[in-house]
């Protein structure tokens, strides 16, 4: 015989109305909103009672046995807030998470009528991966409830990776297809949060330009990274993709500039690398050619305050950090900041231009993360407009993903909670 599996809401609803968990609480007369306690688990004053209201319903829902399994705090929390995230009838009212004294979120419904749901399903749990009702998105929530944010095993590079036992199999790589859901179906669980998982690699952009004529532009999917080389001699024994860089004789007519470009190519050596490592891109010549790097726009780098820094020899240096960058876009959904930046622009050979045309410069190269573009061109799209916009997220040649703006901006927020922990 099978168990009755509850529904969050009628099952939070009740909570709320008895009151006995310290935080959780109605906030105004009408009860149609109420606060959740959020405190970080890696705050000093972090008590046991803090996450009362994710293990209560870790229990309730059959995922958590306090007789039987180790207690997961960081599971509970995200389980219970990827639950949410999903009904239509929710949103995050305000979200005073950082409060240093009181960190909570506060929901609200916008749907009438929301407490008049059924207390539970009807139908049994027919193992102890869920219901024989459970839609694909419940599914994979169980299936991600088996995750853990842990560090990668020795002798991997540094960050955060998402590890577990049975990986889900929708990706964010744009070389992967997204699952698309039907129409009738609730999208499925957090698709940003493979941007988390180390063992996907990026696709990148990568455009060359010589003199500020552009002479070469692919797009490659490069798990263990990319290396910018002038030579097909170049070490092939190095870890990353080579990408030849072509001979400036097919694009340049000035023999001088033709010249002094084959002569940065030559001092490549074993080029230019650039890999991820968790939620960082790092960069390190392997060569004499010394390299100046910045962040700028798509179109053209920044050449008003001079570059980011130079790409050291030898060790690796960051170029571009993931928390920042997500922590920008929902700020700019919010209206309240630009556009945040993802180009990286290397110049080769030469000190950076600044205050002068970058297009006298011999070598520039721009590297874009393909999914990054995706991502704010999103953004774009739904911007701070009303929440009935939908938009389509194309990170690859599959079929789009339809979300709200709501619906964006709280699985950006759930990003950067599971990129906290």
């Amino acid at each position: 015989m099978g168990t009755q599996k509850p529904r969050i809401l009628p099952w939070l609803i009740s909570q709320l109305d008895m009151g006995q968990l310290e935080g959780v609480a109605w906030v105004d007369a009408n009860r149609t909103r109420f606060r959740i306690p959020w405190k970080h688990r890696l705050r000093q004053d972090t008590q046991q009672e803090d996450f009362r209201i994710f293990q209560a319903w870790a229990e309730v829902s059959g995922a958590y046995n306090p007789e039987r399994d180790k207690p997961d705090p960081p599971t509970w929390k995200r389980n219970f807030r990827s639950a949410l995230n999903r009904k239509d009838v929710l949103r995050v009212a305000e979200d005073r998470s950082k409060d240093p004294l009181d960190p909570h979120k506060v929901y609200e419904f916008v749907t009438p009528g929301v407490r008049d749901f059924p207390e539970s399903d009807t139908s049994p749990d027919t193992n102890d991966r869920g219901s024989t009702s459970d839609t694909p998105a419940d599914i994979l929530e169980e299936l991600l409830g088996d995750m853990v944010l842990a560090s990668v095993p020795d002798g991997g590079p540094s960050g955060l990776a998402v590890a577990s036992e049975h990986p889900p199999q929708l990706l964010l790589s744009p070389s992967v297809d997204i699952i698309a859901p039907s129409p009738n179906q609730t999208p499925l669980e957090n698709p940003l949060r493979q941007l988390l998982v180390i063992e996907e690699g990026w696709e990148f952009e990568v455009t060359a330009f010589y003199r500020g004529r552009q002479v070469f532009q692919q797009a490659v999917f490069c798990p263990g990274g990319l290396r910018l080389v002038g030579s097909e001699a170049a070490n092939s024994t190095l870890s990353g993709q080579p990408m030849l860089l072509p001979d400036p004789g097919m694009a340049l007519t000035d023999k001088g500039a033709t010249s002094f470009v084959r002569r940065v190519l030559s001092s490549l050596g074993g080029g230019l690398a650039l890999w991820r490592a968790g939620q960082q891109l790092c960069a390190r010549r392997l060569g004499h050619c010394h390299t100046y790097w910045a962040m700028g726009e798509e179109l053209l780098p920044d050449g008003a305050h001079g570059p980011d820094g130079e790409v050291p020899k030898d060790w690796e240096g960051v170029v571009f950090n993931l928390g920042p960058f997500v922590a920008d876009l929902i700020a700019f959904i919010e209206g309240s900041k630009r556009s945040p930046r993802y180009t990286l622009w290397f110049c080769i050979g030469e000190s950076w231009p600044r205050d002068q045309p970058w297009t006298k410069k011999l070598v520039m190269v721009k590297v874009v993360p393909t999914c990054l573009r995706a991502l704010l061109d999103m953004a774009r799209v739904g911007g701070a407009s009303s929440l009935e916009t939908t938009m389509d997220l194309h990170i690859s040649n599959s079929h789009p993903l339809s979300l709200t703006s709501d619906q964006y901006k709280a699985y950006l927020q759930d990003l950067t909670e599971d990129m906290d922990f």
